[in-house]
């Protein structure tokens, strides 16, 4: 049987009922005391008193949100909260296994594989099972830049790691066995890149000219040496946040909300990201969670073009004819003539 870390709530007991005897009902009532108004000289007028209004009963505070992680590799069961985006996420894990937050690589929801299609990005559902990726084996190798693009997608973890999401098939890259699917790209010739994000490792590569030779420092995930790892029994495993349940919202900025699932929104959000990674060979649930945000309250193509420009998503550096696809995108949702069939992969462009 697993440990299970984390402090266990303390709960009242013995809570006393108070009821009034009916025969103190019968005693005298003391005499009320009345409010004293000095005496004017006619020069000022009387005041009224003033009537105090009973306070309302206290609020019972918000329930906790508790969440359940395992490292995927292995490991006992933990018990985390109070976080409220994905850095304080994977500090409390990291306090929860006493290691530090440079250990964790990604996580995955309710599977302990390497599963791209799970990644924890800016939601978690009020039931999934939280798996840490912790830094493994790492590797290096020669790679010859003989085609325009290596056929990388590439995400990072919101706290300093960029990985590899998605490996084009038959492309250079695919072509290097020692690079995998989840592997952190640490270094690019003895460059390190340990806290840039995804689309400043992505434009790094692509600025890489054809025919040169560059050397890569990936790290992967540690490997389990077993194959099982428990998970609780009511989970079904599903690569997406179930229909009809509520959802924690995480926040690079601001505090986290519990919100319920919203299809439309849902479909508006990955055709985004299709699009950062048509165009940008970078995937960021997160960031299309906040350009579908900005945008779908937003009625004209101008409008979210000066939005854009007015927030931190500048530093992205989006063409404009990249901003009118993804108003397009958004306009699409918001209209209803976005469905699941349009949502389609897209070809990597470095």
């Amino acid at each position: 049987m697993h440990k299970i870390f984390g402090k266990k709530s303390k709960s009242k007991d013995n809570i006393a009922d108070y009821t009034q005897n009916s025969t103190q009902n019968d005693l005298p009532r003391p005499a009320a005391e009345t409010n004293s108004v000095p005496e004017t000289n006619g020069t000022s007028k009387q005041q009224p008193p003033v009537v105090q209004k009973n306070d309302t009963p206290p609020q019972p505070p918000r329930p906790k949100l508790v969440f359940h992680c395992q490292q995927a590799h292995g490991s006992p069961t933990g018990i985390i909260s109070g976080f409220t985006n994905v850095k304080e996420l994977y500090q409390k894990i990291a306090d929860c296994y006493d290691m530090p937050v440079s250990e964790i690589l990604f996580c995955t929801l309710n599977t302990h594989k390497v599963d791209m299609s799970r990644l924890l990005g800016g939601q978690i559902g009020l039931e999934d099972f939280i798996f840490a990726h912790v830094r493994g084996q790492p590797k290096e190798c020669e790679v010859t830049k003989s085609e325009d693009a290596l056929g990388l997608t590439i995400t990072d973890n919101g706290a300093g790691y960029a990985f590899i999401k998605r490996i084009k098939e038959n492309s250079i890259m695919d072509k290097c066995p020692l690079v995998s699917l989840g592997d952190h790209i640490e270094k690019i010739d003895g460059k390190s890149l340990v806290g840039c994000r995804h689309f400043e490792v992505a434009k790094m590569l692509k600025e890489i000219q054809k025919g040169t030779t560059f050397t890569i420092r990936v790290v992967e995930p540690m490997k389990s040496g077993f194959s099982f790892v428990e998970q609780k029994q009511s989970k079904k495993g599903s690569s997406s946040i179930g229909s009809g349940k509520q959802t924690l919202r995480l926040r690079s900025t601001g505090p986290a909300t519990v919100e319920d699932v919203d299809d439309s929104s849902d479909l508006a959000i990955d055709k985004i990201n299709g699009l950062l990674e048509s165009f940008m060979g970078i995937n960021d649930t997160e960031l299309a969670q906040q350009i579908w945000d900005m945008g779908s309250k937003l009625d004209n193509p101008s409008d979210f073009a000066m939005a854009i420009d007015k927030s931190e998503i500048k530093d992205f550096g989006f063409a404009d004819d990249f901003v009118f696809d993804l108003w397009g995108a958004i306009s699409d949702a918001k209209s209803g003539r976005l469905n699941k069939s349009e949502v389609k992969e897209f070809s990597e462009q470095f």
